[in-house]
């Protein structure tokens, strides 16, 4: 590993783990990722609890929460806690606008989110973060992880030449993607965004820089040529997808739910239960502008 490179995840991985009043905390690996326990998320969180999850989440992107017991009006009231709700991009005829239903069985001819990206980045205010919270689990109770990668540190890793050329360069994100990459057109009533955002973000909370490209949504960089911005996103996504270092992975159970932070980390559902049920719920959180 590269001097720059070991620098960046030392920093990471030897600092001190926080300490919390209001729960305990353990990290899913040195460099992403918390279980928290002693929260009851059905309650109204105290402000000290409020102020801690806050930090906690801005420390390490990824909070994993077992054993809950959570209706849809108290899972929308904890997400609330964060934010606005962000409403489901084409909900379903008399649904809960704010509530998207996560399912796949055996019929299922693909499933949402199995490949690595981050959730609606063509928005001009991409989301806040997403919680997940899933109610059945395959049979056997295996199978159906998430994987989280840190885009923080898949920024830091990259050499300094790299990571200059990359300040100042902007990408075109476009929600239609999703759909043309299947070989659909977006359905007319569907308002397709599409925003110019920059390559390099800061988060904006922290103001730490992060890598803000995934596959899915991020069309070409616009000051490169086609065959030129084709090259250096595969390369970028290819760092995401290939470097372990970045990465933790959950492993659910039934009455889990996980808050990520949709702006530093990327994630990757896998889909290796076929053919058996996994369903649950996510609610996502508005978020704010990216700039440089």
């Amino acid at each position: 590993m590269e001097p720059y490179a070991l620098e960046a995840v030392a920093h990471l991985a030897t600092r001190p783990a926080p300490s919390y009043d209001t729960f305990s905390l353990t990290r899913l690996t040195p460099v992403l990722g918390a279980e928290i326990a002693g929260l009851d998320l059905s309650r109204p969180l105290t402000p000290a609890q409020e102020k801690e999850l806050r930090h906690a989440f801005h420390t390490h992107h990824v909070l994993v929460f077992r054993d809950q017991d959570l209706t849809p009006e108290q899972h929308k009231s904890f997400a609330g806690v964060f934010g606005d709700l962000h409403p489901v991009t084409l909900p379903a005829e008399g649904s809960d606008p704010h509530i998207l239903e996560i399912k796949a069985t055996k019929e299922s001819k693909a499933v949402a989110g199995n490949g690595w990206h981050s959730d609606g980045t063509a928005d001009a205010e991409p989301s806040l973060g997403s919680m997940l919270y899933i109610t059945t689990m395959p049979e056997g109770d295996v199978g159906g992880d998430t994987l989280f990668a840190n885009m923080h540190l898949a920024h830091d890793l990259l050499s300094p030449a790299m990571r200059g050329f990359l300040d100042g360069l902007t990408a075109l994100h476009d929600g239609a993607l999703p759909w043309t990459a299947a070989g659909q057109t977006p359905p007319p009533e569907y308002d397709v965004p599409r925003t110019e955002h920059p390559v390099v973000v800061r988060h904006p909370e922290t103001g730490r820089k992060l890598l803000f490209v995934n596959a899915p949504y991020t069309s070409h960089i616009t000051q490169l040529s086609r065959a030129e911005s084709d090259a250096l996103l595969s390369l970028l996504y290819a760092h995401v997808a290939r470097t372990p270092l970045l990465h933790c992975r959950v492993r659910w159970q039934e009455r889990t739910l996980v808050f990520w932070d949709n702006r530093s980390v990327q994630h990757h559902a896998v889909w290796d239960y076929f053919p058996h049920t996994r369903e649950g719920r996510r609610v996502a959180i508005e978020g704010r502008p990216l700039h440089a």
